[in-house]
């Protein structure tokens, strides 16, 4: 059976970024009048204050200094607090379409790709814009690819589960080259106005050209040596926006229809359970720890990778061999290790080795070993 390769990736990056000191700015006005309307309840002891932010803070918490955004002044106006994204004609593209196809046009390049080459596309994400029909034939539509399409949802985990999704599908001969796309609009389901949240999430779209090593032509050519994918249901993580609310008026406007999580509990439960999965399966394939270059794991908390690593490697890992992008791209789903890989594999030589991971909601874990080919 022949290899299967990723030959090339994509980035679209929005051009609009918000750092720490502008949100906490908007995030603290907004406090200040939410005190100042509620000040006889506050005094009165039935409704606590809210507590401002800080910029250092949020760096100590999680270590993010900015993020992007498809839309600045929506989230920083203090009386809304939400990106403004207008509806658009159905007849137009949608915005996930269009940030996909921005980055999958990137992927194809590195690759050598056209769309005459792609039999199929997977548009793997945290949040769709609609049930149907999918975004994936969408922008199917959109390049020209024939074949087919279909979207998946695993939350932070979605590009992994896809890469294990393509590769499935490649090695049953359903198709030859699968382009996935991650396009995450986090944004717009992060509350702003929750302190422990509000500074958690930015928007970005990754793109992966998955194939068989038959057809790949790409210098970069990175195999897919095994992969293994891992759910575990918990509440820790949870939006509960869906189809579903208009049935039950009481619940719309709330905060649950948006990002909410016990972000405690899912350190000390999902940190174990990725260096757990990540060594069992090296173990599996006998590569030794120190045998890897890289760990590009999902950029969700700076901490929680630097527990892992430290756990995999049973020592601490250098920036080299775990870099870190949520520094300037926040925490973006399903894209974060996708964009690690994507700015952090130039220096790799034939026969070495790293680890795709990405952790999340579900819990949901994907781990994915890559040998450069």
């Amino acid at each position: 059976m022949s290899d299967v390769v990723i030959s090339g990736t994509g980035l679209y990056t929005p051009p609009q970024s918000i750092s720490n000191e502008e949100l906490v700015f908007s995030f603290n006005t907004w406090v200040e009048q939410f005190n100042a309307a509620n000040a006889d309840a506050i005094t009165a002891g039935s409704l606590a204050p809210m507590q401002p932010s800080s910029a250092e803070f949020i760096e100590k918490a999680s270590g993010i200094k900015s993020r992007y955004v498809i839309d600045k002044a929506g989230v920083l106006d203090p009386n809304r607090m939400v990106p403004h994204i207008p509806e658009r004609p159905d007849n137009s593209r949608s915005v996930q379409c269009e940030i996909s196809v921005a980055a999958a046009r990137e992927a194809m390049a590195q690759a050598g790709k056209s769309a005459v080459d792609i039999d199929a596309v997977i548009v793997a994400c945290s949040n769709l814009q609609r049930p149907y029909p999918a975004i994936a034939v969408e922008v199917q539509d959109a390049l020209g690819i024939q074949g087919f399409g279909f979207d998946m949802n695993v939350a932070c985990s979605s590009a992994t589960f896809g890469i294990q999704q393509a590769r499935d599908s490649i090695r049953s001969g359903s198709a030859g080259c699968v382009l996935i796309l991650n396009p995450e609009i986090c944004s717009g389901h992060l509350n702003f106005r929750d302190r422990d949240s509000h500074f958690i999430f930015g928007d970005v779209c990754t793109a992966i050209i998955v194939e068989s090593s038959d057809s790949a032509t790409a210098a970069e050519r990175y195999r897919v040596v095994d992969s293994k994918l891992q759910t575990l249901f918990s509440n820790n993580i949870r939006n509960n926006f869906g189809f579903l609310n208009r049935a039950a008026e009481e619940g719309i406007g709330e905060p649950d229809k948006l990002f909410v999580q016990e972000g405690r509990k899912v350190f000390k439960e999902v940190c174990p359970a990725v260096a757990k999965q990540i060594t069992e399966q090296l173990q599996r394939l006998n590569i030794a720890p120190d045998s890897l270059k890289r760990l590009w794991l999902h950029q969700a908390n700076l901490s929680m990778n630097q527990l892992i690593s430290r756990k995999v490697l049973g020592r601490d890992a250098t920036a080299a061999e775990a870099p870190t992008i949520l520094d300037e791209y926040a925490n973006t789903s399903s894209a974060g290790s996708v964009i690690a890989f994507h700015k952090h594999r130039g220096d790799f030589a034939s026969g070495d080795l790293g680890v795709l991971c990405s952790f999340g909601a579900g819990y949901s874990i994907g781990s994915v070993i890559l040998q450069r080919v």
